[in-house]
């Protein structure tokens, strides 16, 4: 491998890769912040890392990101979120939180919470907008400003409960108001800690950063255990890690709290771009505005669903939202523009890692990186990488398309979420989310660009390596 130091690789990473790829080829090493990190280019070589199980870390880094230390090694506050290591081997606590977050979020599990969710999504998005306009009125919003609200407050209702039952009343309550009051003060704090995360990430304490810092300890006092508990219909996520917080570790009250934070920032940070990306290449397509409303209109007809003027909730489960592959397409192709998620697994020992290619001698501690963006825009894979293409990924007869690199099939070609065990555990509810969204967006709504010729936004470089990149300016609609 070539090995080199490299001080400019968090400016433009995707820049950086491909002149480094040109020049040493596909496998190569760099310096980052004083470790080695072998960066593999190659999609044909991923299997081989993947496979290295008993040889390769995915939670290391995980928990270092979540925990980062920032000066002194007890310094808690300093780390990203301000807990303390949710690392079994550090002794804090014996909960595998990778495993609670599967048993939660996936299966049966999931089903039930994609109803909440869907429950929540018509109360902030049509219950609580029809309060605010005449049914016949045309309104100008901003379009990830509308995605930022409503999924966060969707979103947040759904993991962590209300703290009444709301009944989805037509006109609300004031506790409803001052419940809604409360989490739009907490969508301004979570953008204000949001906003520093990558520096955070980078290792800056937060103390640096006064606004921030208070923003977070404002938003982790929400999610003190003594305040969760004078809420009802939490999930099963948060009901279950606030029993194993209590009886499977040593953290204080604020710790758990913290705990909390980082699942709020993850179930949120990317979710709300990705709708909003989404959103923004569907209503800029006509064709796939039409593809897509034909496509929901039978999934409603044969659920039996109809969309009437009193707004009634609609409800579609797990297997009507699977059978939605045109939007499906939608999201993937959204997705493959706007993420810039880094996989990372650190080497416990040292190995030789063998690849097709060649074999490598890594070293304990050393970092193997695999970055998907070369990959999403690789014009041998996906012709034409910078266009939005809403079929892209639909094969014959709605399967999902195959796709190649120098006539071989391709194994990986689709990774926003990451891969194998380190694969997000929470990536089918976000896509139900999404699509969720779009539904609503579709029915409930007529919706339109401002501008039809507007420039799409560029994408802010500022989060590369943490998931999908926000938009560098807001769309009106």
């Amino acid at each position: 491998m070539s090995r080199m130091v490299c001080g400019s690789f968090g400016a433009n990473p995707l820049k950086f890769l491909r002149e480094r790829q040109k020049k040493h080829g596909l496998t190569f090493t760099c310096q980052l912040a004083g470790k080695y990190v072998h960066f593999l280019t190659d999609p044909f070589s991923y299997h081989a890392v993947m496979q290295q199980g008993r040889n390769l870390d995915w939670k290391k880094f995980h928990f270092a990101t979540s925990a980062k230390v920032a000066f002194q090694k007890n310094n808690y506050s300093n780390k990203a979120f301000g807990h303390a290591s949710i690392d079994p081997s550090d002794g804090f606590t014996t909960e595998n939180m990778h495993h609670t977050i599967i048993r939660t979020l996936q299966g049966n599990a999931l089903t039930f919470l994609s109803e909440t969710m869907m429950e929540n999504l018509h109360y902030v998005m049509v219950e609580s907008s029809a309060e605010k306009m005449n049914l016949n009125d045309w309104v100008t919003d901003k379009l990830y400003e509308f995605c930022y609200r409503v999924m966060f407050e969707s979103g947040f209702l759904t993991l962590f409960g209300t703290e009444f039952n709301t009944h989805h009343d037509k006109v609300l309550s004031s506790s409803q108001q001052d419940q809604r009051a409360r989490i739009l003060s907490a969508i301004e704090n979570f953008k204000e800690f949001d906003q520093i995360f990558p520096a955070l990430v980078a290792g800056l304490p937060i103390h640096l950063f006064k606004n921030a810092y208070s923003a977070r300890e404002k938003l982790a006092e929400a999610l003190l255990h003594e305040n969760l508990k004078k809420r009802e219909n939490i999930s099963e996520l948060i009901s279950l890690r606030m029993y194993l917080n209590d009886t499977l570790s040593t953290f204080d009250d604020m710790d758990k709290a913290k705990t909390h934070l980082a699942i709020l920032w993850a179930s949120q940070a990317n979710t709300i771009p990705a709708t909003f990306w989404s959103s923004f290449y569907l209503i800029r397509n006509p064709s796939a505005m039409k593809a897509v409303t034909k496509e929901a209109e039978q999934v409603l007809k044969d659920a039996g669903e109809k969309i009437c003027s009193s707004r009634k909730p609609i409800c579609l489960n797990q297997k009507q939202l699977d059978d939605m592959p045109i939007l499906d397409s939608i999201i993937k192709e959204a997705l493959r523009l706007s993420s810039a998620s880094m996989t990372v697994r650190v080497a416990k020992k040292d190995f030789i890692l063998q690849l097709s290619s060649d074999s490598y001698h890594i070293r304990k501690d050393d970092i193997i990186a695999v970055y998907p963006q070369l990959l999403h825009l690789d014009p041998e894979i996906y012709p034409d990488p910078l266009t939005f293409k809403f079929d892209r990924y639909l094969g014959e007869n709605g399967e999902e398309k195959t796709f190649y690199r120098n006539g071989r099939k391709l194994k990986y070609y689709f990774m926003p979420f990451g891969t194998g065990l380190a694969k997000c555990p929470g990536r089918w509810f976000a896509i139900n989310e999404i699509k969720q969204f779009l539904t609503f967006l579709l029915f409930y709504f007529e919706v339109e660009l401002i501008d039809k010729n507007v420039k799409c936004p560029s994408l802010d470089q500022s989060r590369a390596g943490l998931g999908i990149l926000q938009p560098s300016n807001d769309i009106d609609f």
